[in-house]
């Protein structure tokens, strides 16, 4: 597909990357061609020194060959006008990254009027994602599939569990039955799991859930499952607002340490419930004054990576509190995990997540649909949603007879509102959404789990 990006920042060189690593013709636009240089100098695409606004630029940048339209620059509105002209091009998807959250309250009106494909709000995306994991504290990561009936949890495994050296069979035998383990972590490699796998302390397993039954299971294994009661957030921009309002909503305790005192006021007006500190939180005695050896969760969201993972850092080493840590530079995501942070939350990787489901969804064959797509451990291994239609081929035979790719698990199948964790003998129907985890790339179709 020719997809154009307007805007070289990080996030357009984020969605450079992974659009050319699927294949697509990429042209980059920005006025400015040091921004353009190293996405071209790292992945292969075309930059064009433009701007989206202009149209003789869009033109000669092969807006009338686009499939699809991405505007991310710095500005809601330049965005949104982008893809109104972009939108001249009738077959042209128009996408627009739009952060203000008095934009975001009209997302339908503007959707519909300006005629987009899709929203896409990082800040927005990302402050519900965190809201997730502290409602369920025990996961470092949480992914939500058949319309939340079902769930991807990834948790690490501690010393002393039950699971330490039980293999996968007996712990569907012995422990739950309703669940299957999609892929585990070791030691930087991964593995999509048989039943004769057997799991150790400190694995990063990963599970196919159902929400009420991962509170029986965790505490079955002694884990604890209660969310947080309350949550220190350092860092007041965007996301902050977006997560504040979030927890407040559902009962979670905020309080805000922000070092601009002007933004202290705006979020202080807006938040009545929450306590908003004036203060720098690289300063630990600032922390340490404020209560974060007591915090339920300690949230480290401001606009540097460097500040975020060492207040982490610092709070895991003095503090039981669930630690989530915002990173938006992914140059060195191999670093980062290697430090167990708990959960790391990578703004820009979620809005390309949210951008490959809809352009595969574009490109796919008649058989299926992509509903979600999710990657994991560090963009290794893919979990998939597919929507099957009336002429898939996989219909009504038995999983066990299915030829599938090797590294590739169907881990849960979503018919009306009954969810299957299947078996051998479970077959796909027409109308199931039916989860796919594997360490195969570029998934379009459901056909394409096929050897």
């Amino acid at each position: 597909m020719n997809i154009i990006i307007v805007g070289a920042g990080k996030t357009g060189a984020t969605l450079a990357e992974n659009l050319c690593a699927e294949g697509h013709d990429v042209t980059v636009i920005d006025p400015v061609q040091a921004h353009l240089d190293p996405i071209c100098a790292h992945s292969d695409v075309l930059g064009f020194p433009g701007s989206g606004l202009d149209n003789n630029d869009l033109s000669e940048a092969g807006i009338e060959d686009a499939d699809v339209f991405i505007a991310v620059t710095g500005s809601d509105e330049d965005n949104l006008l982008a893809c109104l002209f972009a939108g001249k091009n009738p077959r042209c998807s128009t996408i627009a990254r739009v952060r203000n959250p008095m934009f975001i309250k009209e997302n339908a009106f503007i959707k519909d009027r300006i005629g987009l494909s899709m929203i896409i709000n990082p800040e927005l995306a990302a402050a519900a994602e965190i809201a997730r994991l502290l409602r369920f504290p025990s996961a470092i990561e949480i992914n939500t599939f058949a319309k939340g009936r079902l769930e991807q949890l990834t948790f690490r495994i501690p010393k002393g569990s039950v699971l330490d050296g039980k293999n996968l069979t007996y712990v569907r035998t012995r422990i739950e039955k309703q669940l299957l383990f999609c892929s585990v972590e070791r030691g930087g490699e991964f593995v999509i799991p048989s039943g004769n796998f057997e799991l150790r302390a400190g694995d990063k397993a990963s599970i196919v859930i159902a929400p009420k039954v991962a509170q029986r299971f965790f505490k079955n294994i002694g884990i604890d499952t209660h969310r947080v009661s309350d949550a220190m957030i350092v860092g007041g921009g965007t996301m902050t607002y977006y997560l504040a309002e979030q927890l407040i909503n559902h009962g979670i305790s905020v309080k805000i340490i922000e070092s601009d005192p002007v933004r202290c006021g705006e979020l202080d007006d807006r938040f009545p419930e929450a306590i908003v500190i004036n203060g720098d939180a690289t300063d630990k005695t600032v922390l340490l004054e404020e209560g974060v050896t007591d915090a339920g969760a300690f949230v480290a969201i401001t606009g540097i990576d460097e500040e975020n993972i060492l207040l982490s850092l610092f709070v895991k080493e003095i503090s039981d509190a669930k630690i989530i840590t915002k990173v938006n530079r992914i140059a060195f995501d191999s670093v980062i995990a290697k430090l167990d942070l708990d959960s790391v939350v990578y703004p820009r990787n979620i809005t390309a997540e949210y951008i490959l489901q809809f352009v595969r969804a574009k490109q796919n064959a008649v058989g299926s649909n992509v509903e979600n797509l999710y990657k994991l451990i560090e963009n290794k291994v893919e979990a998939l949603e597919f929507k099957i239609r009336e002429d898939a081929p996989v219909i009504g035979v038995p999983l066990s007879e299915m030829r599938l790719k090797d590294n590739l698990l169907i881990c849960g199948i979503s018919r009306g509102k009954k969810t299957i964790l299947p078996g051998g003998g479970d077959t796909l129907q027409a109308g199931d959404s039916v989860i796919v985890v594997t360490s195969h790339k570029h998934l379009n179709d459901v056909r394409d789990i096929l050897a």
